[in-house]
């Protein structure tokens, strides 16, 4: 197996595959340690995926646990503790991602997977005959050294742009949210906060005058004397003309308390900016010999963005599928497992993510946005059922009201 991209959803994929009994060569084209903008907070979600593929998850080891999310619109602040559940953990967690992905590519490493940095892959190799993928050309090394790798079967993890997608004809949906997000560090007092912070209150330039976005900023403590903050656009594709997104961010930075420290002399690194690719927005996530994962299969969560969680848990699925897979004993059989990827795909998310497609066309008019911001959290009862779809944390059986009503919509929507 070859999975190319070593980021969350490919190491998850490669760490499962490994544990499997599969031969699995893990491709990334930069070095670790190296960048990637995120939030850094990572929600119950992404926090029972770490916990199968066996990372350590303590304070000893570097994880910074947090109680939930703190809302801020309208004047007012609510705290939102994650919820109680069978299915998922009671805590978030924070962490660098120059760091987290390092950890997560370690942990396939030593689940049995071969790790090669600095290898851009530059293209699939095809059979002439069936135009199915039969492995990967690739560059390696400083000396960008051309090499092949070949395998029955490929794992595409490598992002939203997704080169080897594109070159096998998969291409992203135009009818598909695309949002955008951008973030820097500060230091600051905040830093030791125990809830991710949200404000539902962003505007594309400011007041007077400056309309509301449909997204919103966040404030993450990393616990090491800094702050992520960041801004998170949930359709930058919706009728607001195109602003300067990290002018937006500097803008709403300097509109908080001074005290907090979020000033350009308190930066200690640029802002940054990164697409998210929502919804399923490249399909189908199997063809050919080649598997969608992440972000290269639009794995992102159209209600708030949130990516990590839903990477991982694409790669773990794509393994499971490949090892049931790679059991059959005729090609046929193989090929008819492979073709379940997509549906199994579908039947876990595409009801939820038809939902968020749904709530980003709402969110994107104007006067829905103005009332959710200005008296949203005049309801607090409502904002704790929001909560919990936001995130998709419920319990899938049983569970209380409020989850069986949740679960009932997901599954009657469509799993387009």
């Amino acid at each position: 197996m070859i999975v190319v991209g070593a980021g969350p959803s490919g190491s998850a994929a490669a760490c499962h595959l490994a544990r499997a009994g599969l031969d699995v060569l893990l491709l990334e084209k930069t070095a670790f340690p190296r960048e990637k903008v995120c939030g850094d907070g990572l929600t119950p979600r992404a926090v029972k995926e770490l916990v199968a593929m066996g990372v350590d998850t303590s304070p000893e080891a570097g994880w910074l646990p947090n109680k939930g999310l703190r809302v801020v619109a309208g004047g007012m602040r609510l705290e939102l503790d994650w919820p109680q559940l069978a299915a998922f953990p009671d805590h978030g967690l924070v962490r660098r991602r120059d760091d987290f992905d390092e950890r997560l590519a370690r942990q396939a490493e030593r689940s049995g997977a071969r790790l090669l940095q600095r290898c851009t892959v530059t293209g699939p190799l095809l059979d002439d005959r069936t135009g199915r993928i039969t492995g990967v050309r690739a560059r390696t090394g400083e000396e960008k050294r051309p090499v092949t790798f070949r395998a029955p079967l490929v794992v595409a993890a490598d992002g939203n742009s997704s080169r080897l997608s594109l070159a096998m004809g998969l291409r992203r949906r135009e009818d598909r949210p695309m949002g955008v997000a951008v973030r820097t560090y500060f230091t600051s007092p905040r830093h030791d906060d125990d809830y991710l912070e949200s404000w539902l209150e962003v505007r594309d330039r400011p007041e007077p005058g400056g309309r509301l976005l449909p997204g919103y900023a966040w404030i993450f403590g990393m616990g090491d004397g800094t702050c992520n903050v960041g801004l998170g656009v949930l359709d930058a594709s919706l009728p607001y003309r195109d602003p300067d997104w990290r002018g937006v961010l500097r803008a709403w930075c300097a509109s908080l308390p001074e005290e907090w420290g979020f000033s350009p002399e308190n930066m200690t690194g640029p802002v940054r900016g990164a697409a998210l690719p929502m919804g399923f927005n490249r399909q189908p996530h199997y063809a050919d010999g080649l598997l969608l994962v992440g972000d290269a299969a639009g794995a992102v969560n159209p209600f708030n963005g949130e990516g990590i969680a839903y990477a991982m848990e694409s790669g773990r699925t794509a393994a499971e599928v490949v090892a049931q897979a790679l059991a059959r004993r005729t090609a046929e059989g193989r090929e008819a497992a492979l073709r379940r990827y997509p549906r199994v795909l579908k039947d876990t998310h595409g009801g939820y993510y038809t939902l968020g497609r749904a709530f980003v066309k709402l969110i994107g008019r104007p006067r829905v946005m103005k009332l959710a911001a200005e008296r949203g959290l005049t309801h607090p009862q409502l904002m704790k059922i929001v909560f919990k779809l936001v995130n998709n944390l419920t319990d899938p059986t049983g569970g209380d009201a409020v989850d069986r009503v949740l679960n009932g919509l997901t599954r009657l929507a469509p799993r387009a």
